[in-house]
């Protein structure tokens, strides 16, 4: 009896061990997380105003801001970023140029990519062909510099025209520029495409214009994380997945603690190289509720969508060569 009781209590401890070890393994399991600063992630800064991470037993030991999806790419490469909410383009390019082993495991939305002009100098798109035209775009290889060629290939324009007028920078800066008439027209992703308009800018195209149901930001997670912590994407997907629903039935309040948390500059959440310029281009409640609805906030993502933009972006020489979409896809995680 005695033995038989022993033997019990120590099941018993096992299961006790093994129960608390787990839960006290996944909050100290530290994840590296970084955003875009812009409106497309929208969900992440919800979700940690919310606190939605920290219910859910998340440690995030990094939450870092970026001004482009390129330069997130390259933080990707780190090893302590594990976590990131970036446009699908620059996560296509660090997968296939810089080897990252990550997934996309959810999509967060659709859309989110504009042209402004000046409406004075620019009627239609064909006026971008006319020397001495200022536009500007990030760098090659982001997400609103391939809208750029998918908008030369769709109204036939003359590629050679259209790169002599541009002027490559990134979208603060290129908000500043367009405050002080230094450009007629620029390829922006939003928020900055809706604050340009406060310089009378005109939204003459979106990406729903010239690339139907474009995938605009996914959540992707670095393939070790899935393989040793598939608890943590599955929460991951599990916040993504509320606070996409909350903003949606929430706009306005949605758009207060969006614009709040981008502009604290000098906060943890604003990066440094851009924090000059910010405190001259506010951005306000009323700009983001303007910009949010010109997204499709939604975690459901079209593999055929994805294969689109690889195929796409490995046209444009952007990438070796295509690949699957099936390769950086798993959504398994996504609850039907």
């Amino acid at each position: 009896m005695k033995k038989k009781l022993c033997i019990l209590l120590l099941i018993l401890g096992i299961l006790i061990f093994t129960f608390f070890g787990e839960c006290f393994s996944e909050k100290e399991i530290p994840i590296g997380m970084a955003v875009e600063f812009m409106d497309h992630a929208a969900c992440a800064y919800i979700s940690q105003d919310k606190g939605w991470f920290e219910e859910e037993g998340l440690n995030l030991s990094a939450y870092e801001s970026y001004v482009t999806g390129m330069a997130l790419a390259s933080a990707l490469a780190r090893g302590d970023i594990q976590v990131a909410y970036i446009c699908l383009v620059p996560a296509i390019n660090v997968y296939a140029n810089a080897k990252v082993p990550i997934k996309i495991v959810t999509g967060t939305h659709k859309y989110g990519y504009s042209l402004v002009v000046n409406p004075e100098k620019i009627k239609s798109v064909k006026d971008l062909e006319k020397p001495g035209i200022r536009i500007g775009c990030v760098r090659e290889g982001g997400a609103v510099d391939v809208l750029l060629h998918k908008t030369i290939d769709i109204y036939n324009l003359d590629e050679k025209k259209i790169l002599n007028n541009i002027q490559r920078m990134n979208p603060p800066k290129q908000v500043l520029a367009i405050k002080i008439g230094q450009l007629d027209a620029a390829f922006l992703p939003e928020q900055w495409a809706t604050m340009a308009e406060e310089s009378d800018f005109k939204m003459l195209l979106m990406s729903q214009d010239v690339w139907p149901e474009m995938q605009g930001s996914v959540l992707v997670v670095k393939e070790e994380l899935i393989r040793d912590h598939p608890e943590i994407v599955e929460k991951l997907v599990k916040i993504s997945q509320k606070a996409t629903d909350w903003i949606n039935q929430h706009p306005q309040e949605a758009a207060e603690i969006v614009a709040r948390q981008l502009q604290e500059a000098g906060g943890s959440l604003f990066p440094v190289e851009i924090a000059g310029i910010a405190t001259k281009t506010e951005i306000t409640p009323e700009v983001l509720l303007r910009s949010m609805s010109r997204l499709e906030y939604t975690i459901n993502i079209n593999p055929a969508v994805v294969q689109e933009a690889i195929d796409y972006v490995a046209q444009l020489g952007y990438i070796k060569s295509s690949f699957k979409a099936e390769d950086i896809l798993d959504l398994s995680f996504i609850k039907q």
